[in-house]
């Protein structure tokens, strides 16, 4: 079976198992809308819990239930409606990748009570990824990226019904010791492993756990959430020594016809499931979660606009908006008392603790300042790849809504090639003829860009200076030729730059790394990249990674 094919069949069987044990938690499925993605789509319906869609935009009445405000006036008396979560059910998530922290934590909830199912759809880029917290709590992580249509032609088949599965203590042993040689610290990926081993067994119409389901188990669950390659095996490796008594070991009582799981046979099947390039995508996504980017720029709250949150208790004045529903709400369950001991007959009577306003999310937009050393005589080669690096990333800027702006710095100046902007044509434009030679005025580069990133962060962007340079500073602030003065400067702009709270990345072009440079980026609290003879893919792709 091809690798494509045999992905498409673990993501049925990953179905089935789910099917047959409700408590796995349910799947995060990578992939973008497409044929392939419907064909597994419509093989939800053989779950047996009823589907129902969770949009990011939902809101904790329309989960957990809330009050009916009209039957509430109507009737005198609260009177509440059921939420989404009021039933068991299988809960679907489109673009999943963007669920905000706190609907993660509620879905989380739910799925803690082992009442519901979640199928998340993960549809990101290769630096978005699902909530740590749904990950978790979800059994099975698949991936249909790459799959055909062609290899998408397995059924789901007939389902054995519900079975009980016995599971030794070596099962459970042989589990928690793949967990350690995977590196998989977490406790509920060893759950959602004995569970998913007994699902086998049950799918396969057997009464007690085995290597085989094990084995299966471990592929789907463990495999992917993999920290590390499990050590290979060594051949001279001797065998074990025989028990004390020179006998052979007993088995438990009961398991007289249970054997030995070969843990060794276990490791080379989840060790061949494991992707390549397993230790470079371990390394990414420790780069994500250390990265300092945020996306499409950083989160803030509004009063005005942008993507609701919950509403909150508070004074009106002339900055904040009412949300009235909500306010009524508040004040609903209180109405038959307040007419009691109110002197005034009012049919509504609202006080300043109901009061609720609204409260709204918006993302800036980023602003990737690129911070070029045009001098020197390797000047024309370090800004043709700066101009190829733009162009590509301007071609993503388009998705991710981010501006890109270009300060060149030589001989004793600096200026402004590129002002923020996500247009190509006019950066085609702008990055035709840029000029290289002279001096390396590095604090005046570092100085105007901060000024870019400060005028952009008055218009409401979140701002990111990216350097370019070899680190040779020889030019002062004043435009005069001094290599201690002028690395003095440079310095003092980095501290500058740090306080005003903008984030940095210093890419070091030099054929070897400066540890100036590496200084320079301690002083910014940036990220250093060396990249010696670097092109502008591997520009593009350095900044992406790095950035998040």
């Amino acid at each position: 079976m091809t690798e494509p094919a045999q992905r498409w069949a673990n993501a049925l069987l990953a179905l089935k198992l789910l099917a047959l044990e409700p408590r796995l938690g349910g799947i995060a499925l990578r992939a973008r809308s497409g044929p392939v993605r419907d064909r597994w789509t419509a093989a939800l319906g053989r779950l047996t819990l009823p589907l129902r869609k969770v949009p990011l935009s939902i809101s904790n009445e329309q989960l957990f239930g809330g009050l009916n405000l009209a039957a509430t006036l109507e009737a005198g008396r609260e009177i509440k409606f059921q939420g989404l979560l009021a039933t068991p059910s299988t809960l679907l998530v489109p673009m999943a990748e963007r669920m905000e922290p706190n609907l993660a934590a509620r879905l989380g909830q739910a799925l803690d009570t082992g009442e519901h199912m979640l199928v998340a759809y993960d549809e990101g880029a290769d630096d978005e990824r699902l909530p740590e917290a749904i990950q978790d709590r979800l059994a099975f992580p698949i991936d249909l990226e790459g799959i055909a249509c062609g290899d998408a032609l397995v059924g789901m088949g007939t389902l054995p019904p519900p079975a009980d599965v016995k599971a030794s203590d070596a099962d459970i042993t042989a589990i928690a010791e793949l967990c350690e040689s995977l590196g998989v610290s977490s406790l509920r990926a060893a759950i959602h492993c004995l569970r998913s081993a007994r699902a086998h067994a049950m799918l396969h119409r057997r009464r007690d756990v085995t290597p085989e389901d094990i084995e299966a188990a471990a592929i789907l669950t463990l495999a992917p959430r993999a920290t590390r390659m499990p050590e290979p095996l060594d051949e001279d490796t001797p065998p074990p020594p025989p028990p004390p008594d020179g006998g052979e070991a007993k088995d438990h009582e009961g398991d007289d016809d249970r054997l030995d799981i070969p843990q060794e046979l276990l490791l080379e099947a989840v060790r061949a499931a494991l992707p390549t390039d397993i230790l470079a995508q371990v390394a990414a996504k420790r780069a994500r979660r250390g990265a300092k980017g945020s996306g499409a720029g950083a989160k803030k709250t509004s009063n005005r606009r942008g993507r609701p949150l919950p509403s909150r208790a508070g004074r009106l004045d002339e900055r904040a908006r009412l949300d009235l529903v909500a306010t009524l709400r508040a004040a609903a369950p209180w109405q038959a008392i307040r007419k009691e001991n109110s002197p005034v007959d009012r049919p509504l009577e609202i006080r300043t603790g109901d009061i609720r306003l609204k409260r709204f999310e918006e993302k800036s937009d980023r602003l990737l300042i690129f911070a070029v050393d045009a001098s020197g005589s390797a000047a024309l080669a370090r800004l043709a790849e700066a101009k190829g690096a733009i162009e590509l990333l301007l071609a993503e800027a388009y998705a991710r809504r981010d501006h890109v702006a270009l300060v060149s710095f030589r001989g004793a100046k600096a200026e402004v090639l590129l002002p923020p902007t996500r247009s190509l044509v006019q950066t085609k434009r702008r990055l035709a003829g840029l000029p290289g030679g002279g001096g390396t005025p590095l604090a005046t580069g570092l100085q105007t860009a901060t000024e870019v990133a400060m005028h952009a962060k008055a218009r409401g962007m979140t701002p990111t200076l990216i350097l370019l340079t070899d680190g040779r500073a020889n030019v002062a602030l004043d435009g005069e030729a001094d290599r201690q003065r002028a690395a003095a400067d440079a310095t003092k702009m980095a501290q500058v730059a740090f306080v005003q709270g903008i984030e940095a990345l210093v890419i070091d072009v030099s054929k070897r790394p400066e540890r100036a440079l590496r200084t320079l980026a301690e002083t910014l609290d940036g990220t250093y990249l060396p990249l010696p003879r670097a092109d502008a893919t591997k520009l593009s792709t350095a900044v992406t990674g790095a950035l998040g």
